[in-house]
């Protein structure tokens, strides 16, 4: 691995950084760890930096990065709080390293699979006139979306996708999307971003980890990033399930609080705290120098207006004022700003551009007046604009009391100058996207991005008007994936913040806290805007409708088919409700019921293609595979390339023993869709059963490469070996399953005759009662206990129960 040549900002820096002041205890610190082996106890594989905002936290931690790189070779990324979820921080680091000479190919294709399925939702066909999509359509999309649980192959950014083109677009779409909900409990890992990318990942890192001395992971802002990447690298540091860290890793943590304990109290021997103070006397006092400040009465007053602070010590040796400003006693940072800052035009552009959450120039010109807009090179170049994720932004410590001066002088000129920000926002996010409804816009970064500040800055002007609708749409956001509902809420909190509007503050962090169980989505969220929001009947509907399909997505079946009957009380006519019984009924094996409420769908929605296919596979699970085959043989005929209906019907096939026809269908739908990980499990197991192990195992490696780590996946793997009489290989393969899934009892009733086969007997009886204890519904396994204790028979060689 080739390391490229630093670029011409990493020389500027690291300029800059020559002339660093300050901190030299925890930059040595930081350095005396590289000189200890990671074997070596005194070696820690975490440094966490916290002190209060302004104490210099970003600066040190790209000092410990630059020194990190420079001196020691490591390969680093930085990540902050750009990055609103694990997958988006894992990109971060894939495209830092990128720029460093390493490529983490598998992880791109992977992280690349979830790109171009996003830019096909997006894109409508070509050919012929589009027609506006049905209601019908426009239900199964949003409910296929809805269900992020469920949709293999798409997983964190299903978020992303926008239902419009998809419904408008061909039925192979809506299928990809919207109706591959089945076999919950085999793929419920792929469906997880966080299990599918990060084994890749760290594979990856493992491999680059050998040819550089160390790798540098630091994670700034982290009072933001930690509820959200707090249980993703806990499990990184203390399990192996997501794959192991090479010991030359090193993280750097840095944020305002202190770890939470509940996560990190047990791994202090690994952590290395680096609390940050302001800066000591002579600290401050070198900086100034380094400055060319010496005179003593500047010298003082600079530090007693900044109180030591990093930032405000930088900020004001650029401009100290004089010797007459010094004994102003009331005079505060934000003071002194202003008051060396003669040009009016310039000093009110310094406060116009507080005003946005993030400045790119564009957005600079929309806050300030016409006379300031071609101010913003300037306003980029003042100590207390910080970059973050390509945009301006200020230091919390300068913007506060900057937003405070504006709040309180001018209530009426705070609101009119907020109500013209949202109106510019929203007029972009209408420009962008050709105004989406939000329950589809929240889904495209184009409009939510344009949203959510337009809600900030709403909820700065008006709070109490605004937070009925902010929290209203907020429904929609949370539908779209925990990505986006985080980012809402969050706006809302940091909007009652800088607004000092308590109710909105409070709702905001309620909301935060609501969301910080990634997996949840948004059950508790949506509980909170039942409870307390004071919805109207549509946004009840509405809310009843998104925690239906969140309760499925993790089984909680009870709550989701209630949160559905009351989304059908309210509104007799919500197709999105009625489909999400069908899929419930159908995943907890009450068909009757499932067909029932597709056939309500049906007559809302008549003549539904993807209705019947629904239909096709309902009667499929059942086990009625002659209804089945009825039922998806005309949507096959409608649309050859629906590829998810060719799945279906390819396995249905396959159990009514017509096996070469299961073999034609299930390597249609892979030409059709070749990340289609269900059908290429699906295939393995015919090939697999025609003798073909060579096929069957390439299938397997492929669906692997989409999705590592997937224990249903390792089973059929282990089914191949031990039906080529390999049952040492299928054991060891049985054996990793059962390490990523302790409760698969499927693959213990499958190890169980493998064990069988090499005359260990009292393995495979354990095994069997295992399986038996994990689900005493299982069948297959009962029937083989009571046949190994009643006759001791030779195994039958028969097919394991798998997943269908």
């Amino acid at each position: 691995m080739g390391r490229a040549r630093p670029s011409m900002q990493e020389l500027i820096q690291g300029r800059r950084n020559a002339g660093f002041v300050g901190r030299r205890r925890e930059l040595d610190t930081f350095r005396d760890n590289f000189g200890l082996p990671p074997e070596d106890g005194r070696h820690r594989f975490v440094f966490h930096v916290h002190g209060h905002a302004g104490v210099g936290k970003t600066w040190l931690m790209r000092r410990l990065e630059q020194t990190a790189r420079q001196e020691y070779g490591a390969l680093t990324a930085r990540v902050d709080e750009t990055a609103s979820s694990v997958p988006e921080a894992m990109a971060s680091i894939s495209e830092q390293f990128a720029r460093q000479g390493l490529e983490l190919s598998a992880f791109d294709r992977r992280l690349a699979t979830y790109r171009q399925r996003r830019h096909e939702a997006e894109s409508a066909p070509a050919e012929g006139e589009r027609q506006g999509p049905s209601t019908g359509s426009m239900a199964a999309a949003r409910a296929g979306l809805a269900g992020l649980g469920m949709v293999p192959g798409v997983g964190a950014l299903a978020g992303a996708v926008d239902p419009v083109p998809l419904a408008e677009g061909t039925d192979r779409l809506r299928a990809a999307l919207g109706s591959r909900f089945r076999d919950h409990k085999d793929v419920q890992l792929v469906l997880d971003p966080v299990e599918t990318l990060t084994p890749l990942l760290v594979r990856e890192l493992s491999e680059a980890a050998a040819a550089v001395p160390w790798l540098v992971l630091l994670f700034d802002t982290y009072e933001r990033l930690g509820p959200l990447l707090d249980p993703w690298l806990r499990t990184l540091l203390t399990s192996e399930r997501l794959g192991t860290l090479p010991a030359n890793t090193v993280l750097v943590l840095a944020g305002q609080t202190r770890l939470d304990p509940g996560c990190w109290g047990d791994l202090a021997d690994v952590v290395a705290e680096l609390p940050l103070e302001p800066f000591t006397d002579a600290e401050a006092r070198q900086l100034l120098s380094a400055k060319g400040i010496t005179d003593e009465p500047v010298v003082r007053e600079v530090l007693r207006l900044s109180g030591r602070l990093p930032v405000l010590v930088s900020t004001l040796a650029e401009n100290p004022g004089t010797d007459g400003d010094l004994d102003d006693p009331s005079a505060t940072a934000v003071d002194r700003f202003l008051k060396w800052e003669r040009d009016p035009v310039r000093r009110s552009a310094a406060l116009a551009g507080a005003l946005p959450r993030r400045l790119n120039e564009d957005v600079f010109r929309a806050a300030v007046d016409d006379d300031g807009a071609g101010l913003f090179g300037w306003l980029r170049s003042l100590p207390f604009i910080g970059d973050r994720g390509g945009a301006a932004r200020y230091h919390d410590v300068v913007r506060a009391p900057m937003l405070r001066l504006q709040r309180t002088t001018s209530p009426q000129r705070w609101s009119a100058a907020h109500t013209r920000l949202a109106e510019t926002f929203a007029g972009w996010r209408e420009a962008a996207t050709g105004g989406l409804d939000p329950r589809d816009g929240w889904r495209l970064d184009a409009w939510s991005g344009p949203r959510l500040e337009e809600w900030y800055h709403l909820l700065c002007a008006r709070p109490s008007a605004t937070l009925p609708g902010a929290l209203r749409d907020g429904i929609a956001a949370c539908d779209a994936g925990p990505a986006v509902a985080r980012r809402w809420a969050t706006t809302l909190a940091e909007a009652g913040e800088d607004a000092d509007a308590e109710t909105v503050r409070a709702w905001g962090w309620h909301l935060v806290e609501a969301l910080a169980d990634e997996r949840r989505r948004g059950i508790e969220a949506m509980g909170l805007l039942l409870a307390r929001a004071g919805l109207d009947a549509a946004g009840r509907v509405a809310a009843h409708v998104v925690r239906g399909w969140h309760r499925r997505s993790v089984e909680e079946f009870e709550g989701a088919l209630e949160d559905f009957h009351w989304a059908i009380e309210l509104d007799p006519g919500n197709v999105r409700a009625h489909f999400g019984r069908a899929v419930v009924h159908r995943a907890t094996g009450e068909f009757t019921a499932a067909m029932d409420a597709l056939n309500r769908v049906d007559a809302l929605e008549p003549g539904s293609t993807w209705v019947q296919r629904e239909r096709g596979e309902t009667c499929r699970r059942a086990g009625r595979y002659e209804e089945a085959l009825a039922r998806l043989d005309p949507v096959i005929e409608a649309d050859p390339a629906d590829h998810v209906a060719l799945g279906s019907r390819g396995q249905t096939k396959m159990a009514l023993g017509r096996i070469q026809e299961a073999l034609a269908d299930l390597g249609r739908a892979i030409e059709l869709n070749g990340d289609y990980t269900w059908a290429l499990v699906r295939r393995a197991r015919v090939r697999s059963t025609l003798g073909d192990t060579a096929g069957a195992l390439d299938d397997l490696d492929r669906a692997e490469a989409l999705e590592p780590g997937v224990p249903g996946t390792l089973g059929e793997r282990g089914d191949v070996h031990r039906f080529a009489g390999h049952y040492e290989e299928a054991i060891a393969v049985y054996d990793r399953a059962l390490a990523l899934d302790p409760g698969y009892a499927w693959a213990l009733g499958s190890r169980a005759m493998a064990n069988e086969a090499l005359g260990r007997r009292a393995e495979a009886l354990a095994d069997l009662e295992r399986a038996v204890a994990l689900n005493p519904g299982y069948a297959w396994a009962v029937a083989q206990r009571e046949r190994l204790l009643s006759s001791g028979d030779s195994p039958e060689g028969g097919r394991n129960d798998g997943p269908v």
